[in-house]
């Protein structure tokens, strides 16, 4: 394991993502970029995404979606914000919090990474080696570190990290951001820290995508203390989350979805 800084990403294009590939002269290879489960959306939340579609004369209106993923964590709404996808989250985070050494463990989604140096901060990585597992020791992490990214189910190596290792990160003056995207799909979510409000600097991320098949219509949301939604939100435009989107976290939160994507991380 190990920590270097790196330059302009290093020499790598942290934005090439693999949907790249099959676009155009690529629509003969398979596309194994987006990572969702098969056969998504189900036929139910397609007819419930289509119902919504009678209300977009209005502005979207997020009250009851973000108090409904409130109720999904047991939290207040006040540790809620409403995401078009992770991946606004990341810039949110990035450009909205005042942090000096920011370092992100790796291999890991690049966009967090990205998020950052587009926002003016140099970037040090924390690498886990194959060798190891690709297992996290919270002691390599700089002491100094003010912003620390890690994923969990880490994309793409699929590594779960233990919950109390990922805790072992968190001290006063540190913000924690755990990418939780593909946690859903973790049987019993066993290793999860969302809804958790003792560990200090915490920031949980999570994604629609992965479970509902939900790439193309942007939908996440953050978890994290009061006054770090707050900042975030701030740096939100207005509306940021279509009605759409809205409708679908309303949906995949509800308990008839959480059954059905249990069911799922059990195959």
């Amino acid at each position: 394991m190990s920590t270097e800084a790196e330059g302009a990403g290093g020499g790598h294009d942290l934005r090439h993502h693999g949907d790249a590939e099959v676009r155009d002269g690529g629509a003969a290879l398979v596309d194994l970029a987006v990572n969702v489960r098969a056969d998504t959306p189900p036929a139910w939340l397609r007819e419930h995404l289509a119902a919504s579609l009678g209300s977009l004369a209005a502005y979207p209106d997020g009250r009851a979606a973000r108090a409904a993923v409130a109720a999904r964590h047991g939290l207040p709404v006040e540790r809620v914000l409403l995401t078009a996808g992770a991946a606004e989250a990341f810039v949110l985070l990035a450009r909205a919090l005042k942090v000096s050494r920011p370092v992100v463990v790796h291999p890991q989604f690049t966009e967090p990474e990205a998020a950052l140096r587009d926002a003016g901060h140099t970037v040090d990585r924390v690498l886990l080696r194959a060798s190891d597992g690709f297992r996290l020791d919270p002691a390599a992490v700089p002491d100094d570190a003010d912003l620390v990214v890690v994923g969990n189910p880490t994309n793409p190596t699929s590594v779960l990290h233990p919950a109390p290792v990922l805790a072992e990160l968190a001290r006063p003056g540190r913000t924690l951001v755990v990418d939780e995207a593909f946690m859903d799909a973790v049987p019993g979510e066993r290793e999860a820290l969302a809804g958790r409000t003792d560990v200090p600097g915490l920031v949980v991320l999570r994604s629609l995508t992965k479970t509902w098949g939900l790439a193309g219509l942007r939908v996440g949301y953050v978890l994290a203390a009061p006054e770090t939604i707050a900042a975030l939100e701030r740096a939100q435009p207005l509306w940021p989350v279509s009605t759409p989107a809205l409708a679908a976290a309303e949906a995949c939160v509800a308990p008839r979805a959480l059954a059905e994507a249990a069911h799922a991380g059990q195959r």
